[in-house]
């Protein structure tokens, strides 16, 4: 039939049949197994970390994400549990499931761990995407820290000194001010971007941070993601996961961007609740292995970024249970990996004395880069001598110690007002790092070499 037409009626219809665009191909299964929680479906191609949307017995659909694969069959974690899926059921993949959306369009706003916007406004129209677990940079290639950062805060700027590009973490058990220290440092601190993951929070804090902080000058650099603690563990992880993908993107066209994690602790529970579920063995207080890996991966995603690039300075709050500092699992693991951490006491926090930092028990790794050694030993003479007060207070207290006794300690008795007044900090106040170094100069600066 086709030879009795035309060669030009030939020719017409080739190019038409050529440019009619191809069927899509869908990729799926169904469902052979469900928990609640859990899924297991007829193996199909797809990736870990793929989407694939979970037809429900009501004609919704349910949205699940690929985490391994057992035996031939794909296993699949919910986002939503308990949803009204029965066996059989249809399981598409979904395109885009490993990239975030980043751009522009994101600051000022306020979103979720699928980058919906949560503030009421439209959807954010971003022009790019990144990789949600990352891209891999050669550390031999990364730029130095060897720049300070001012973070507003006083007590920091001026005994714990921090590098753009570090990574710290903020240890403290609840109710001590770690939510208050991290708003501190985004208010003030001397960056180009701010990105906060809200990570397992409770949803009054979410809104409280959105009120002060998406407002004014402040909101036109700041990207604030929430996952409050009402929502799936895979949805907590995929939501610091597109925060540190959204930061990696401001880092890579240049930015000095600060990165602000509350908290760590509950990124590593939703990846401790995913392990259970999936079988893995639970270690130190339930913490499967999946947990020890995930820390390092996500925190190595910050820091100091190619040449021409920007940094990331990671800021990150854990939690620390019962204000064991030292040997809970997530504190140790977090302490190894990062470049310091600062411990605040509860001690201080109930003396009234905030940010409560404990001086003594904090670190910054990267002071000695960032610092001359005037500043270096000005900050060593005042841990001195907030150890020794805190270390002997109760012993003065109580008329158990004759002043000449201890140098040190005559002199952290004779200066604690200053001390005090040099720690102490408001919230709205802000406190430049040359301000703080001159206030700690001036306080110790001329005994800081005795």
């Amino acid at each position: 039939m086709m030879s009795d037409l035309s060669p030009g009626l030939m020719s017409t219809l080739t190019r038409r049949i050529g440019n009619l665009p191809e069927p899509e191909k869908l990729i799926g299964g169904r469902v052979l197994r469900y928990d609640g929680l859990t899924l297991e479906t007829t193996g199909f191609p797809a990736s870990p970390g793929g989407l694939v949307a979970v037809t429900c017995e009501n004609g919704a659909s349910v949205e699940a994400e690929v985490v391994g694969f057992r035996d031939g069959r794909n296993l699949l974690f919910l986002t939503e549990p308990q949803a009204p899926i029965v066996a059989g059921a249809e399981a598409q993949l979904m395109p885009g499931g490993q990239f975030a959306q980043v751009g522009e369009a994101l600051l000022g706003r306020v979103i979720d761990a699928r980058g919906a916007p949560l503030d009421g406004g439209p959807p954010p129209r971003t022009d790019h995407t990144w990789p949600l677990h990352g891209i891999p940079l050669n550390p031999l290639l990364r730029t130095a820290v060897d720049r300070p950062l001012d973070v507003g805060v006083r007590v920091v700027n001026a005994a714990l000194t921090l590098g753009e590009g570090q990574r710290i973490g903020i240890v403290a058990g609840s109710g001590v001010g770690k939510s208050v220290l991290v708003e501190m440092m985004a208010q003030h601190a001397d960056a180009d971007i701010v990105v906060i993951a809200l990570i397992g929070e409770r949803a009054r804090e979410v809104g409280h941070f959105a009120r002060r902080l998406m407002q004014g000058e402040a909101a036109h650099r700041t990207c604030l993601l929430a996952v409050p603690a009402d929502r799936s563990p895979l949805l907590r992880l995929r939501g610091v996961r597109r925060a540190m993908a959204i930061a990696e993107w401001f880092r890579a066209s240049g930015k000095r961007v600060l990165m602000i994690i509350d908290s760590l602790t509950r990124v590593a529970h939703a990846q401790r609740e995913i392990g259970l579920a999936l079988g893995e063995q639970p270690t130190a207080k339930g913490y499967t292995p999946s947990v020890v890996a995930l820390i390092p991966a996500l925190l190595e995603r910050a820091g100091p970024g190619l040449p021409g690039q920007g940094t990331i300075t990671a800021i990150c709050t854990v939690l620390a249970d019962g204000d064991d500092t030292t040997n809970d699992p997530v504190v140790d693991t977090a302490r190894a990996i990062m470049d310091g951490h600062l411990v605040l006491s509860r001690r201080q926090a109930q003396m009234g004395l905030f940010p409560a930092i404990d001086i003594p028990q904090s670190v910054s790794r990267v002071m000695p880069d960032v610092t001359d050694p005037e500043h270096r030993a000005a900050a060593l003479r005042l841990r001195q001598l907030v150890s020794a007060y805190f270390d002997n207070r109760d012993l003065v207290i109580m008329g158990g110690y004759a002043v000449g006794q201890d140098p040190i300690l005559d002199e952290a008795l004779r200066l604690w007002p200053q001390i005090r007044a040099l720690i102490a900090q408001a919230q709205e106040e802000r406190a430049t790092l040359q301000d703080s170094r001159a206030a700690l100069l001036a306080l110790v600066g001329t005994g800081a070499t005795a």
